[in-house]
């Protein structure tokens, strides 16, 4: 298996297994009285279920996010703050304007 593969399922995992704790901890926690809501409902199981599932799909998303973005090369320079393009083309323009008489009248 690919090592990208097998770095991706890795965190997929912990993104879960932090879903469930995070979703534990809201029914214990009572958090807008959730914990009610769910038991007392007929089909309250159903929306733990959903509540595991998307919150896993984000808390994976964001761990997979972290790791990509720390396997960054540590010797690069970064970036200048010089501009892009001509070095004249931010330079104001002067612009010519006319009055006709017409307009004077409006006013």
């Amino acid at each position: 298996m690919p090592a990208l593969v097998r770095l991706y399922i890795k965190n997929v995992i912990i993104g879960f297994a932090l879903s469930a704790a995070f979703v534990a901890t809201l029914l214990v926690l009572n958090v807008g009285n959730l914990w009610h809501l769910v038991s007392a409902t007929q089909g309250g199981w159903i929306a733990v279920v959903m509540l595991f599932v998307f919150n896993g799909i984000v808390f994976a998303g964001v761990q997979f996010a972290i790791v990509i973005m720390r396997m960054a090369d540590k010797g690069g320079q970064g970036g200048t703050r010089r501009p892009v393009g001509r070095v004249g083309a931010l330079a104001p323009v002067p612009a010519k304007a006319k009055v006709r008489a017409q307009d004077m009248e409006h006013r």
